[in-house]
């Protein structure tokens, strides 16, 4: 049985975290939630992540910074991809500059983050 992609949701709005980690978990991923930076880090620190949706806006600050602090770890996710409510070209270049593989506009439709998370996944 082939191990099961490990997703890391770092977002801080708790009925956000449920449909995802329900989504997630129904269709065969493992699921960790993080609310804060400091939390995200750690998971993924200790737990290596396949893909981390990444809320921009975490509880503790700028979600980009988990970012900042995988990379001088060493342990960025195979796929990162940023989730935000802000759709402003300079938002957009950070993100990518900081190796998010993709950059969606929320809220995302469950169907289009199932279709995405499978072509991430691939081609990661």
């Amino acid at each position: 049985m082939a191990t099961q992609p490990h997703v890391l949701v770092a977002e801080d709005n708790e009925l956000v975290v449920t449909a995802m980690q329900v989504l997630f978990e129904e269709t065969g991923h493992r699921v960790s939630t993080a609310p804060t930076i400091v939390a995200t880090v750690r998971i993924a620190a200790t737990d290596p992540v396949d893909l981390l949706l990444l809320d921009l806006g975490l509880a503790d600050g700028d979600g980009l910074d988990v970012l900042v602090q995988l990379k001088e770890r060493g342990t960025m996710p195979r796929v990162a991809v940023a989730l935000t409510g802000r759709d402003e070209p300079e938002v957009v270049e950070r993100c990518r500059a900081l190796g998010c593989a993709d950059v969606l506009l929320k809220p995302v439709p469950a169907r289009e983050l199932l279709a995405r998370t499978r072509r991430w996944l691939q081609t990661a």
